[in-house]
Formats: structure tokens, C-alpha cells, sequence
């Protein structure tokens, strides 16, 4: 015998004897169910430690089944031997007395992979009625069934262009009002939003003196400010703010800001974010006066 026979010689006994190390049991929970039933196919398998096993998935062709669910269970190792196992959950739909599953598993390798297959488990198909009757008997019933009427599309047309014009009617009578609402809720959510992301980035400014926040937070605080107002507060400098809202406090706070910006300067910015957010929230309150009284004199 040469060298190659000699080779596939062991080459068979090790695939043999890796088979022999690999046990795959699989059976059906139960042994009969009805058309379209739940039932659990358990499926196990015993081999070395060392050895990389793949139960199949959802991929797996299960037909004349169908896979519903699968639940696996965690690995068991004593003295060596693993122990897999998972329940799939099927429903039968073919008419045949009897239906066959046997499920693989794959052993992975470094190049190639084996596959195991379980033995072949039967599951009968219970049938509901054992037999029909040559004469079907049927029950008296004198109850009279209800006749379906047409349905009256012109009542329904009214009804509805009553209700449109009524609706119409109230939108008309309340428009302003609800626009004022509507505004003043737009305000509420506005303040509420600007409100929240102002503390957070002068909260990180007070931490952390640094241009590109300083720009953010009087960014922020000169796009809500514009806002309320109707004011170009984007276009203006400091001092035509300060001018404009005539509080020369607002002066020295946008100017400790903008020393921060342009100079790289730091200061405590906790108290200068402070006040400029107590000055949008005044403006904030002046919007919501403003909106109130338009409502009262329409």
C-alpha cells in the first residue's frame, strides 16, 4: 500500500472515530397533533468538549413544517462531554397520516465543516372528526335572520355636510381664539426648549471658560432673544443690544462674554449667564402678556 492509501486509511478511521464522539437525538414532544398544532421538537447533542458544534436556524428548510420558534438551553460540560440541546417549535400542515423530521448539526472545522444528523422522529396527524356521517343531519332553526338593507348614502351625505358646515361654523366663531392659543403654546414650548438647552451649555461654560461654548451660549441666548422680539439681535453689537433694551448691564455681560470669544480671556461666567437668561425670560413673559391682551381686545 502506498503512501497515499495509507493516508486516506487514517483519514477514514478519524472521521470515524469523530463520528462515533458526536451523539444527535432529536423527538417530537408529543407523538400526534392537529392540523396546524404547536408542537416542540427536542433536539440534543453529546460531544467532546474540544469539538465546535452549529444547531440549524431559521434558515433551515423544515418543510412540510413550518419553524415557529426556537429556544435554546445553556451548555452542560461534565468530565469532558458537552451537552447541547434547543426546542423547535413547529406546526404541521400537510394532510399525510405521518410526517418525518430529522435535523442536522454541524461540526465546524478549520476548512470544512460535518454534518450529523438526528434520528428520524414521527409525528401522526390527529384528526378532529373520525368519520362524516353517509347522512348529515340537520338542526331545525325557525329563528328569522335579519335581510341586509341598503345603506341610505343620501342620509349619510346630509348628516355629513351637516356636521362640516357645523364645524366650519365654530372654526369661524373661535378662530382667533384659537390661534391665540395656538400661539401662545408655540411660546410656552419655545421657552421651555431654549430654556433647557441654555442652562446645559452655560452649565459646560462655567466648567470650562472655552470660545467655541462662550459662542454657542450667546448665540443660542441672541437667536431666542430675536425670536420674542421681532429684533435683529443676530446683526447687533453688544452695545446696540444694551442701547436697544436700554439696561447697561446687559452691556457688561455680553462684553465679559465677548472677551471670552475674542480675547481668550476667562472669567466666571455663572452669574453672567444667569442674568442674560433672567433678560429672555422677562421678554419671554412680555410675549405672553402681548399674546393675552391681542386675544382680549379681538
Amino acid at each position: 500500500m502506498g503512501r497515499i492509501g495509507v493516508f486516506f486509511l487514517f483519514l477514514g478511521l478519524s472521521f470515524s472515530s469523530l463520528a462515533q464522539n458526536v451523539q444527535v437525538e432529536g423527538y417530537f414532544t408529543q407523538d400526534s397533533a392537529r392540523l396546524g398544532e404547536r408542537v416542540g421538537f427536542v433536539l440534543k447533542a453529546r460531544y467532546p468538549e474540544t469539538t465546535q458544534l452549529v444547531f440549524p436556524d431559521s434558515s433551515y428548510d423544515f418543510s412540510p413544517l413550518i419553524l415557529l420558534e426556537k429556544k435554546t438551553f445553556i451548555s452542560k460540560t461534565e468530565s469532558g462531554v458537552t451537552l447541547d440541546s434547543a426546542i423547535y417549535f413547529i406546526s404541521n400542515f400537510s394532510l399525510e397520516p405521518s410526517v418525518y423530521l430529522s435535523l442536522p448539526v454541524y461540526e465546524l472545522s478549520r476548512y470544512d465543516s460535518i454534518t450529523f444528523f438526528s434520528n428520524e422522529a414521527e409525528l401522526k396527524l390527529k384528526l378532529v372528526l373520525d368519520s362524516i356521517p353517509e347522512q348529515p343531519v340537520f338542526k331545525d332553526n325557525n329563528v328569522y335572520q335579519p335581510i341586509e338593507k341598503n345603506f341610505n348614502w343620501l342620509l349619510a351625505a346630509l348628516i355629513a355636510g351637516g356636521v362640516v358646515v357645523l364645524l366650519g361654523g365654530l372654526a369661524l366663531l373661535f378662530a382667533k381664539r384659537i390661534k391665540g392659543l395656538f400661539r401662545k403654546n408655540r411660546e410656552k414650548l419655545r421657552w421651555i426648549q431654549f430654556e433647557r438647552k441654555y442652562k446645559k451649555l452655560a452649565g459646560l461654560l462655567a466648567q470650562n471658560p472655552a470660545l467655541e461654548l462662550a459662542d454657542e451660549v450667546i448665540g443660542l441666548w441672541k437667536g431666542y432673544m430675536e425670536s420674542v422680539t421681532g429684533l435683529p439681535f443676530q446683526e447687533w453689537t453688544s452695545s446696540e443690544i444694551a442701547d436697544s433694551l436700554d439696561d447697561k448691564d446687559i452691556f457688561k455681560a455680553l462684553r465679559a462674554i465677548d472677551m471670552i470669544i475674542y480675547a481668550g480671556k476667562e472669567a466666571k461666567t455663572e452669574e453672567i449667564t444667569n442674568y442674560l437668561l433672567e433678560v429672555a425670560r422677562t421678554k419671554y413673559q412680555e410675549k405672553l402678556t402681548q399674546i393675552r391682551d391681542e386675544r382680549a381686545t379681538r
